[in-house]
């Protein structure tokens, strides 16, 4: 389970990682606690998955002006 703290655009977070589906690496949120978002993927290593997270929400013009943070939990 990969974890997404950040206090805006909560919406786009979610949006943009359910729509996310490539090499079979797919994202679902299923709970929200705080300003914290949690996904669960269908990636093995739940390292990578922050990674590709991370570069997802990067590669979009608001994710690479938003602070966020994704950890694994």
């Amino acid at each position: 389970m990969i974890v997404i703290s950040s206090p805006m655009k909560r919406d786009f977070f979610v949006e943009t990682l359910e729509n996310y589906n490539e090499n079979g690496v797919t994202f679902k949120k299923v709970d929200e606690k705080g300003i914290k978002l949690y996904f669960e993927t269908t990636a093995e290593d739940e390292e990578a998955a922050v990674r590709i997270a991370k570069d997802v929400m990067k590669a979009t013009d608001i994710g690479a002006v938003l602070y966020f943070q994704v950890t694994v939990e």
